[in-house]
């Protein structure tokens, strides 16, 4: 699944510059997550980063975009131009 940031974000800043796939970004509100660039970091760490440094813990999996950790790693290789692990 990709992660998706709810309204309890505080908009502190810090997952933006975690995110290696530049999916996360300014929303009218509080920050977003683009599913289409989101792997939850497979390919690249171990956890998702974002969740990792967020002080409110408001990055859920979005039940919208399920994905299995294959899917993920598929979606990392096109982002990348990776073509192995």
């Amino acid at each position: 699944m990709a992660l998706i940031i709810t309204d309890e974000c505080i908009n502190c800043d810090v997952c933006e510059p975690e995110c290696p796939n530049e999916a996360i970004s300014q929303g009218p509100e509080f920050y977003v997550i683009d599913p289409g660039k989101c792997t939850e970091c497979v390919g690249h760490f171990d956890e998702p980063q974002c969740r990792q440094v967020c002080p409110v813990d408001c990055i859920p999996l979005d039940p919208a975009h399920e994905e299995t950790r294959e899917q993920l790693m598929d979606k990392y290789r096109r982002l990348t131009g990776k073509t192995s692990d």
